[in-house]
């Protein structure tokens, strides 16, 4: 699809939706929703049948299907996913994972939720993502399984991650949260992130994602065994699904033989994300085009060092990261461009700076890390993201950084 002809597409839905925002400001990150999901849901709803049921199942093979995955199972949310993906590994008490710290929060919890512990290890200073070099130092006889995550929805270097865990037959997840859509070149073709070359990929939709069930998750993997477990957990343990005893002439009596969650997603959501399904390569495609256009925008500022893409990777750019100038104070700017009525987050946040794990010693050096935390901000980016208000957020970026300079010559 050509830009004009994208650009024309995104614009007439624009125009359907109700932009519920103050026109003076720009959000760090929005929805792309209209009539189509509301009508979805609306079936849903007026069908009398809103839990784990037919549009779920609907859901879970179309999202196989896109991915290129073996299996896909739809849970509540991707803090669940990585539980039970854990879990389903084999992840229990006084096992080791090792991880980023440089995630949100729910990487790390899902490692305890397990009884195991994460050992954080850095990232690499260009791709913000776990550096497969630090964790090959980093594996005990301990190590259960690594948990990577594609950081703002850019791919972590899985080659080089995959072999070192291979070589010590160790389990690999990705936490996958933000990166439905994203694309990464194996062995000369590209497949989306969630074809499983490791153990199992775990997808989040929640609203700040490239597409949203308003909460929700999706585990893919090629393992019918892995699958099998994530089914069973994901349902207190059920050994007959409701879906099955409803829809059967005989009287079923289920069984319980372990301890299970209530981890389901319900059949109004799974509605909503076979809408936006039918629209992720429209909307990647467009959020492709807003990076790009923020590269020609920002390439000029002096110090301001701008998201690095591998040439192995197309990153659905969920989020867009810049690093300031060493000498620039990051909560200055993003108070600067708020007054200016522009949104932003602070770079990603590290989980062992947080009370839970600020006093595990055992963690390896995490320079990169906090360096990321700490001179990072995310800037908006959104489908509906106009050109005028991209050009409107790198001019007063532009004007703080350059004043902030001036200031300390």
């Amino acid at each position: 699809m050509n830009d004009a002809l994208l650009r024309s597409n995104v614009d007439n839905r624009i125009v359907r939706q109700r932009d519920g925002l103050s026109p003076t400001m720009i959000p760090i990150a929005k929805p792309f929703l209209d009539v189509e999901e509301a009508n979805a849901a609306r079936e849903v709803v007026l069908s009398g049948w809103l839990s784990q049921g037919p549009q779920v199942t609907a859901f879970e093979r179309e999202f196989a299907g896109l991915t290129g995955a073996g299996y896909a199972c739809a849970v509540s949310n991707c803090t669940t996913a990585l539980h039970l993906a854990l879990l389903a590994v084999g992840v229990g008490p006084g096992d080791e994972v090792i991880t980023s710290s440089h995630s949100f929060i729910a990487t790390a919890n899902s490692i305890r939720y397990c009884g195991a512990t994460p050992i954080f290890v850095d990232i690499e200073a260009a791709t913000y993502n776990l550096d497969p070099d630090r964790v090959a130092a980093a594996i005990t006889s301990r190590t259960r399984a690594i948990l990577t995550v594609h950081q703002v929805g850019m791919p972590s270097d899985l080659k080089r991650l995959l072999a070192v865990a291979n070589s010590h037959e160790i389990p690999v997840i990705e936490d996958a949260a933000c990166a439905i859509g994203s694309q990464i070149n194996m062995d000369g073709a590209w497949e989306y992130v969630g074809k499983p070359r490791g153990a199992v990929a775990c997808f989040s939709f929640h609203p700040r994602k490239v597409v949203t069930t308003g909460e929700g998750g999706m585990l893919t993997t090629s393992d019918s065994e892995i699958d099998r477990k994530l089914r069973l957990l994901r349902q207190h343990g059920m050994n007959v699904p409701d879906t099955v005893r409803h829809s059967s002439a005989q009287v079923i009596f289920e069984s319980y033989d372990f301890v299970g969650f209530n981890y389901r997603m319900t059949d109004i959501q799974a509605a909503v994300g076979r809408k936006q399904l039918e629209r992720l390569p429209e909307i990647v495609a467009r959020r492709r085009v807003i990076a790009s256009r923020y590269r020609e925008l920002l390439g000029d500022i002096e110090g301001l060092i701008l998201p690095f893409e591998p040439e192995w990777a197309r990153s659905n750019w969920q989020s867009y990261c810049v690093r300031l100038p060493d000498h620039v104070d990051q909560k200055t700017v993003m108070q600067k461009l708020l007054d200016r009525g522009i949104a932003t987050r602070r770079g990603i946040m590290c989980s062992h700076r947080e009370t839970p794990y600020a006093n595990d010693v055992r963690r390896h050096s995490l320079r990169q890390s906090e360096l990321a935390q700490d001179h990072t901000i995310l800037l908006p980016l959104f489908v509906q993201l106009s050109e005028d208000q991209q050009v409107y957020i790198a001019e007063i970026l532009r004007k703080e950084l350059q004043a902030q300079t001036r200031s300390v010559s």
